[in-house]
């Protein structure tokens, strides 16, 4: 399997877990949420949606082009962040998001202890 299959099996991965967590939204963010400079959209939604609603399409629309893909990547820090307070309970999502940065930046990552 090449990476952006490898990718391609992630990011399915990731709507399932977003899904059975209930971070699954049927509601889009406004197009002025969606147009957010800011690292991660931060400033106009909450993570789960930025990972629904641009990185799942960027990074799809990516693979379907056989554009580049980043290899500078830190999904699973901001998670880390973002999470603290239920990091046990949603430690399978931060283990698949630590799996799709060490895919993109070719770096393995560790657990934090």
């Amino acid at each position: 399997m090449n990476k952006s299959e490898s990718l391609k099996a992630l990011l399915i991965r990731l709507e399932l877990e977003l899904k059975t967590l209930s971070f699954w939204s049927t509601t889009a963010p406004s197009p002025q949420a969606l147009n957010s400079t800011m690292p991660f959209a931060y400033d106009t939604m909450a993570f789960e949606q930025w990972l629904q609603f641009i990185f799942i399409p960027k990074m799809t629309a990516l693979i379907d082009a056989n554009g580049p893909l980043p290899n500078q990547i830190g999904l699973r820090p901001m998670a880390e962040q973002v999470y603290a307070s239920n990091r046990d309970r949603l430690m399978p999502l931060l283990r698949l998001l630590a799996d799709i940065d060490a895919l993109l930046t070719g770096k393995s990552t560790q657990e934090p202890s």
